[in-house]
Parts: C-alpha cells; sequence; structure tokens
C-alpha cells in the first residue's frame, strides 16, 4: 500500500527539465513511483497549485553544534532543507583533542558555539556522529573534515609552518577521521591557525581527500583586493593533486572589488577545461556573516584566542592592525554585531559606527576594545558586496546554492543574537527574488538546490524526485514563497512552503512542525 501520494501539482524533479504534471508515490520513506498514478494511498495530499521539489541539499553549513541544542532544526527545514552539510569554513568540532587542547580549539571555533551546555564529549568524528545519531534531528546531516582541528591537534595555534612530520601526522588524522564517513574536508585560510597553512600542508591534505574521492572545499585566503591571487592558490592544490574542489562562497567584497567574481570564474572555467572538478557556492545575499576577527591581520590572530585576546591590548599592536583596517578600507558603518558573549547583549544588531559615535570613541578603538573582551565569539554582519556578482554565480553552470547559516531556533538557547538572515531564509528568498526575468529559471534554481549539490557530494538516492530515491520533498506555492528574515528582524520563518517532507515523514505538515525527527546521518 502506498503511504502517501502526492496529486495534483507541478514537479520539478531537480533535473533542471520543465516542471511536469505527475504524482508522486511514497512507501517506506522512499519514492516509488512518478506518473498517472490511479492507485488507493494511506494519505492523498492534494497540491493543486503548488510545486513539488526535491528537498532542497544545503552545501555550505555551520550547524554542527546548534543542531545538537536544535534538534528539529526549525530555521533550516521551514525554508525547505532537508540535508544539511556541515564542517565548513575550516571549523569543525572533530577531531577533538583532550583537556586544555580541547578548550583551546572550542575557542577558536566560538563562532559555531551558541550553547555553552553543549558537552563535547567525543574525540573523534566517529565518536560526534554517533552523539548526533542520538540526539536525533528533523534533516539529514552529511559532514566534513574541518582543517582548524585538523591542525590545533598536531601543530597548535602558533604561527610557525607545519614540518614534514607534523604534515604527515595531518595526513594520518584526516585520513582516520575520513574514515568515518566524512564527504570531504573544509579549510578557511583567513581563519587561525590554518592562516599559517603552507602549500605543502595544503597539498598534503588535499592528496588524502583526493583518496577518498571526497570534495576539498575551501574558503579562500582573501575575497577583497587579492580575490584572483586567492583563485590562482586554491587551483594549484586542485591541480597539484586532482581533488574535486568546491569554492566557498564565491563574492567579492569593497566597491573597489566589484566585477572582479567574473573573472575568478574564467579561471574556473579554465580549470574545468583542463579535466579539473571545481564548483562555487553562494548565498543570495550582499551581505556576509563571521566572527570580527576575520578583520584581522593573520599576525594579530596568532597563538590561539585568549593569546589574541591579549594582543587586542597592546598599544603597538593596537596601532598595528588599525594602519591594517586603514589601508584595507574597512567602513565601519558596514559592520553589525550578530553575536555576543553574555551581557553584551545590548550591542546586538547595532552598527559599530553608531556604537562608536554612541560612545564618543573612534570605532577602530571600540572594535579592538571588543575583541579584546570577546574574541572569536563576536560575530558580524558585514555588508559591502554586489547583487550583480552574485547573480553572475547563480547564472554560471558550475553554480551551488549553499547558505552559509546554521540551524537555529527563535524560541531556544540558539535564537540569542542577532544571525544573518540567510539562516531562516536563504531558499525561499532565491525562488522569489533571483528567478524570472532578471534572473534564471526557476527550474534551474531549484536544480542548483538540490540535484547539482547532491552530484558534488556523490549522493547517489537524493536530490531528483525519481523512483527509488529517498522521499525528501518540499512543497512551496510559487506565489507565495518569500523569505521573511530581515537584517533588523532575522528569526522569522519564510512562507510559503505548506510541507517539507525527510525521509517519507513530513516534518513540516500545513506549515508546523510535526516534532519528527525523521533525518538521518549520511555517511560517504
Amino acid at each position: 500500500m502506498i503511504q502517501k501520494l502526492f496529486k495534483g501539482g507541478l514537479v520539478a524533479d531537480g533535473t533542471g527539465s520543465a516542471l511536469a504534471r505527475v504524482d508522486v508515490a511514497v512507501k517506506e520513506g522512499q519514492i516509488v513511483e512518478v506518473g498517472n498514478i490511479d492507485v488507493s494511498a494511506d494519505e492523498v495530499i492534494d497540491i493543486t497549485n503548488l510545486i513539488l521539489a526535491p528537498g532542497f541539499i544545503d552545501i555550505h553549513t555551520h550547524s554542527d553544534l546548534t543542531l545538537l541544542s536544535n534538534p528539529l532544526a526549525q530555521s533550516k527545514i521551514r525554508q525547505g532543507i532537508t540535508t544539511e552539510v556541515i564542517g565548513n569554513c575550516g571549523f569543525g568540532v572533530a577531531p577533538n583533542p583532550v583537556g586544555e587542547a580541547s578548550d583551546l580549539l572550542r575557542a577558536a571555533v566560538a563562532y559555531l558555539d551558541l550553547d555553552p551546555e553543549i558537552k563535547w564529549n567525543w574525540t573523534d568524528l566517529a565518536g560526534y556522529l554517533k552523539v548526533l545519531e542520538k540526539s536525533g534531528t528533523s534533516v539529514n546531516v552529511a559532514t566534513l573534515v574541518g582543517h582548524i582541528p585538523i591542525h590545533a591537534s598536531v601543530v597548535g595555534f602558533g604561527k610557525d609552518p607545519a614540518t614534514p612530520q607534523e604534515i604527515k601526522k595531518m595526513q594520518e588524522l584526516l585520513r582516520e577521521n575520513m574514515s568515518a564517513g566524512a564527504f570531504g574536508f573544509s579549510t578557511g585560510l583567513n581563519y587561525s591557525p590554518v592562516s599559517y597553512a603552507s602549500q605543502e600542508e595544503l597539498i598534503g591534505l588535499a592528496t588524502v581527500v583526493k583518496e577518498f574521492d571526497g570534495i576539498f572545499a575551501c574558503h579562500m585566503r582573501e575575497y577583497g583586493d587579492d580575490l584572483m591571487k586567492s583563485m590562482n592558490e586554491l587551483l594549484s592544490v586542485t591541480r597539484a593533486t586532482g581533488v574535486r574542489t568546491q569554492i566557498s562562497h564565491l563574492v567579492t567584497f569593497g566597491k573597489r572589488n566589484w566585477g572582479s567574481v567574473s573573472r575568478a570564474l574564467e579561471l574556473l572555467d579554465q580549470a574545468n577545461q583542463d579535466g579539473f572538478e571545481v564548483d562555487a557556492d553562494v548565498y543570495p545575499y550582499i551581505a556576509g556573516n563571521c566572527p570580527l576577527t576575520q578583520l584581522l591581520p593573520y599576525w594579530a590572530q596568532e597563538g590561539g584566542d585568549s593569546v589574541m585576546r591579549d594582543r587586542m591590548k597592546d598599544k603597538s599592536a593596537r596601532t598595528k592592525i588599525i594602519s591594517h583596517w586603514i589601508e584595507s578600507e574597512v567602513i565601519w558603518s558596514n559592520i553589525q554585531i550578530a553575536n555576543v558573549i553574555s551581557g553584551r547583549e545590548d550591542l546586538i544588531g547595532r552598527k559599530i559606527s553608531d556604537i562608536a559615535e554612541s560612545l564618543s570613541i573612534e570605532p577602530d578603538i571600540l572594535a579592538l576594545d571588543l575583541l579584546g573582551d570577546m574574541g572569536n565569539a563576536l560575530g558580524i554582519i558585514a555588508f559591502g558586496r554586489a547583487e550583480s556578482d552574485v547573480k553572475s554565480v547563480y547564472a554560471h553552470p558550475r553554480s551551488i546554492v549553499g547558505s552559509d547559516g546554521q540551524s537555529l531556533d527563535p524560541n531556544g538557547v540558539t535564537g540569542s543574537g542577532s544571525p544573518h538572515p540567510r539562516s531562516y531564509g536563504c531558499y525561499p528568498r532565491l525562488l522569489n527574488g533571483y528567478t524570472g526575468a532578471s534572473g534564471i529559471s526557476l527550474e534551474r534554481a531549484i536544480h542548483i538546490s538540490t540535484q547539482a549539490a547532491a552530484n558534488k557530494l556523490r549522493i547517489k538516492d537524493r536530490g531528483t524526485i525519481k523512483a527509488g530515491n529517498r522521499a525528501d520533498l518540499v512543497v512551496f506555492n510559487p506565489l507565495e514563497i518569500r523569505d521573511l528574515a530581515t537584517y533588523e528582524q532575522p528569526q522569522q520563518y519564510p512562507i510559503g512552503i505548506p510541507h517539507v517532507i525527510v525521509n517519507g515523514e513530513f516534518a513540516i505538515k500545513d506549515g508546523l512542525h510535526t516534532g519528527k525527527l525523521a533525518g538521518k546521518v549520511i555517511r560517504f
């Protein structure tokens, strides 16, 4: 007996093909038939005037810890995301060294760490995934191994480059954690301590990723004036190893650099023409989200969070950092506070320039003081990107959508701060604002949110609507779907998505969360 039968709507199958009016039957967590289906079913879901699509696969997320606090995955599941890929930008929670080194790692990835009650009671990726499975989630989860925990476990938080012996140890550690089922590896080359990683280290680790046929996801060293230099650095690793490469959030910031994304895409095209596999993801917003420490020069981040915070109080260091910011043309009216430590909630949602004016101090001075107080826990939203650059990536055949956000719950501990609206509205914003006459087709928008991500990850049974695939599905109203989350009021769910199905179970039904934790940890 068919358990669920979706009838009366249009189906976007994820391949980019035209919408088709067909029925879709689901049984025991699988799609069992697609076509004109005239059989009885336990439940017939009338989706007249609606569109049925594969559940969105968010290839770039940071929900490593928030899913443990928010198993219902509220902000993600309600926008149609049925699979999250965690461990991006070099951030990660495994391998987790013991003792003081674990505390140092947790401080280094404080950007992910919104719930101090979460106990890090794992030592490796296999252990972390068991904890996640025991907790349960409403979304499927795939993971990458982050560079920061790998490097920190072997080399520490200093600025000295890894020795050949240390690179070998990192390779062994990466191999061990990849074996737990990771889909690849990620690095974040402007985050300490991996900002000190040598080309030899990157090639050594990419070689291991190649052994597993995983992806090498890279938050590049620079997205501003040195975007081309950063692209060439990454692509040299690709060419040296043949690793399948994913460029994280391919955008550029600073008005003087607008338009340079097109030149970056030319380098990407050349690499693919030469026989390598290089793709890029981006989210549909003109502001980014990161720790404020990302704006520091590398030397200022050296030594770990506590050492870095102490350095913010040194007069000589402060002078050099301010000079760096002036040279980089940091515009403090473009920097909005997103997350803070307990007790500083009065800063949330405010621009650094406005706070500084209210205190009658220079914004550079304020930023240094805030970094000294909060370190990596100080999250920001940074404006200064061009809409045309985002659109150029989505129009490119090697693009994939990734929110770069987290699973959050506005009514829970992860609802603190003023997060980037991408955590609540990425995919509805894409479907509402980036399709049609001035954008891409709806079918393509769905393709780069589903099959394109599944193909990159080598996930064979998700991302398209066809018999035999897992029943991860989203039903939306094409006339109503849109994001409500804004930079000023980000913790708002989208509208126009009545149903979301994960492994054949309703996670969202008639716009309400069912409480089901039907998501699975997916292993490569």
